[in-house]
């Protein structure tokens, strides 16, 4: 592969780190307060209360409902560990999974909001070259402990 000033794994490490960066930026501005207090889940609920798909519906009947608070820690969280994982290149494969399943199950919830569209559309693409191209092999933990 031929590229300009990097390599193309270096490449790949800029994408996975500046994917990384997104989940960090989500996690980072959403007021954590009002969050862990239910809000996040309360607007969710909204959203998912006028799905135009049943399943999404009642998924979120019987999965997130009856855990609210559970399931605001599990979103935060899970965003804050997938950006860490992703910059540092650590369990590398494994976070751009999660991603690529937290993006899905925010595209399905968000489906009518082209903007979230958008949003989710471009980190899973981000997500699939970034393991597809096994874009821990630069600039990682993984690579220097020689995992995967």
């Amino acid at each position: 592969m031929d590229a300009i000033w990097l390599t193309g794994a270096e490449w790949l490490a800029v994408l996975r780190i500046g994917l990384g960066l997104w989940w960090l930026e989500s996690w980072r501005h959403k007021d954590k307060k009002s969050w862990f207090e239910g809000a996040g889940i309360a607007w969710a609920a909204d959203v998912a209360a006028k799905h135009r798909w049943n399943a999404v519906r009642s998924g979120f009947e019987v999965v997130v409902a009856p855990r609210t608070r559970t399931m605001a820690y599990v979103v935060l969280y899970a965003e804050l560990a997938l950006g860490l994982g992703l910059v540092l290149g650590f369990l590398t494969p494994i976070a751009l999974l999660g991603g690529l399943l937290l993006n899905a199950l925010y595209f399905a919830l968000m489906i009518h909001d082209w903007a979230e569209q958008g949003q989710n559309s471009m980190m899973a693409l981000i997500s699939l070259v970034a393991l597809f191209g096994m874009s821990w092999q630069s600039w990682s933990v993984d690579s220097a402990l020689g995992l995967f």
